[in-house]
């Protein structure tokens, strides 16, 4: 494959698994990357046999077309890079040393299954076979330090037990008391409860990040009806972090030219709504949309509010939040902003947590509508305060202007 025959290919500046195919659309190679790109690009360097070596050049040569599978993080990546080469098994991933030296995670068969590192060749092992009873078993993964790391972030996202873990042993273990343990040995979770979150951590690891998102939303709508309030916002959480992976020790120099921190912030949508009127009259709201530190005109929505009470700001809220959240076309932002005190926050947490939305801040004004301080998430009103303050005064500009429209228009 030549270099001018790259170009053809319009792959995305996202992350994700690429395929180098044979002139059978055989897989010759499977890769992944922070920047599929850039990543692929790298291939049709000139110095290509210094950096790579001779085994990558025939590779290239023998290669006919490329392919690719985007993914929304870098852990994605990498889970599911090691599980398509188990599954196609490409003949120049091969590596010239023994990957029985390689970690493999496996899950074993149990009421409370365990998630547990072992060695491709302890797993092969007699010892282990007569020990264990596996219900899934991944990799081998390469890069033990990277898989560490993967690890780290699921059982964040979907805390899990371990060796050190015993059911119902009374007391909590210590994974459990920083929270990496979902309550086994206290007995605070079912066996089925239990189950769905290893039924989630297989599905990361099969790259089936989609149907997870799905059953927790399903999950959380369902407790939100039967309110059982604290396992809805369990679920929330757990969707917003798997939907806002924070990989950044995953990325490695070579993966991308851009700083990881950069990427996570200029990917970061940000929604603020706000509601204006005159004495009650001509209600209307407004959405505003900041992409990273840049105003996203394009996605601003007007709302006329038809329901609320006159005068009744919390309402008119309510409802326009309701309309929007609808709107699953319009894409779903990473943290939500809306103009107010507690009684606004704690109306729009109620409203979004049946639709699986992220985090919800609010921006409290003072005596002369100047913001003040910040309700909501410490962490991000931190980490996205600039982002946060443009959005909601955005908000409040095009508000104005909206209402002033509709009741010039009208007089």
């Amino acid at each position: 494959m030549q270099a001018k025959q790259f170009s053809k290919y319009k792959l995305p500046d996202s992350s994700g698994v690429y395929f180098f195919l044979g002139k059978r659309k055989e897989i010759l190679y499977i890769g992944r990357a922070t920047t599929l790109r850039d990543r692929v690009r790298s291939y049709f360097s000139h110095d290509l046999s210094e950096t790579r070596g001779p085994k990558i050049v025939k590779m290239i040569n023998d290669a006919k077309s490329i392919d690719f599978r985007k993914t929304d993080s870098v852990l994605e990546a990498v889970l599911l890079e090691a599980d398509l080469i188990k599954k196609f098994k490409p003949p120049y991933n091969t590596d010239d040393k023994d990957d029985k030296s390689f970690n493999c995670v496996v899950i074993t068969d149990e009421d409370f299954p365990r998630v547990l590192v072992v060695r491709k060749k302890d797993l092969e092992s007699d010892l282990f076979a007569d020990r264990f009873s596996l219900l899934a078993t991944y990799g081998p993964f390469p890069e033990g330090g990277k898989l560490a790391v993967a690890l780290k972030i699921i059982r964040k996202i979907f805390p899990y037990r371990d060796n050190k873990c015993t059911p119902n042993q009374g007391k909590p273990c210590f994974n459990r008391q920083i929270g990496l343990c979902a309550g086994v040995c206290t007995g605070e979770i079912s066996k089925k409860e239990y189950g769905r979150l290893i039924q989630n951590i297989r599905r990361l690891f099969e790259g089936k990040k989609a149907t997870i998102v799905r059953a927790l939303t399903q999950d959380m709508k369902r407790y939100a009806k039967l309110q059982e309030f604290e396992k809805a916002v369990e679920i929330r959480r757990q969707l917003f972090a798997l939907q806002h992976i924070s990989d950044v020790a995953l990325i490695s120099s070579s993966d991308s030219t851009q700083h990881p921190y950069k990427l996570e912030f200029l990917r970061m949508r940000i929604e603020a709504f706000d509601v204006a009127h005159t004495a009650g009259k001509e209600t209307v709201g407004v959405m505003t949309v900041v992409q990273g530190t840049q105003v996203d005109k394009n996605a601003y929505r007007l709302f006329k509010i038809k329901n609320a009470v006159a005068g009744d700001d919390v309402g008119a809220l309510k409802e326009m939040l309701e309309r929007r959240f609808k709107h699953t076309e319009w894409g779903t932002p990473n943290l939500v902003v809306i103009d107010g005190g507690t009684a606004q926050l704690n109306a729009a947490r109620r409203i979004l947590l049946q639709y699986g939305a992220p985090p919800i801040v609010s921006v409290v004004k003072d005596e002369r509508h100047r913001p003040h301080h910040i309700l909501g998430d410490v962490e991000y009103i931190h980490k996205y305060e600039q982002g946060i303050l443009l959005a909601n005064s955005e908000a409040h500009r095009f508000a104005i202007s909206f209402h002033r429209r509709r009741r010039d228009r009208i007089s």
